[in-house]
């Protein structure tokens, strides 16, 4: 028998599982990733792999291969005339395991 840790799966509630996965996104390159058998999610800030990986998983029940994580940088803007900065955001692309998928246009119950 070997000593070494096991690796622990973050146990996270319903309601961080709700605050982690913002909303899917529908854009032309996601649609794409979609035949590849990955789903792209609008995600909180504070959000790390493990629990957006804990949350589609448990609100989706599908399986996770992986979590790619990137942080888009906002825009600068004009509003009213006037320069402003539009908020940085946080993107996941989640890869699920061979033959599963996630239907985004029906909603979570």
């Amino acid at each position: 028998m070997s000593d070494a840790p096991k690796a622990k799966r973050p146990v996270i509630s319903r309601e961080r599982m709700y605050q982690a996965i913002l909303s899917p996104l529908v854009t032309e390159k996601a649609t794409l990733l979609t035949e590849r058998g990955q789903v792209t999610f609008k995600v909180a800030p504070d959000a790390t792999k493990p629990q957006i990986k804990a949350a589609v998983e448990g609100l989706f029940g599908v399986k996770v291969l992986g979590v790619n994580t990137l942080v888009v940088k906002g825009k600068a803007k004009r509003f009213r005339n006037r320069p402003g900065q539009r908020s940085d955001w946080k993107k996941a692309m989640v890869r699920l395991a061979e033959g599963q998928s996630i239907d985004l246009t029906t909603g979570l119950a």
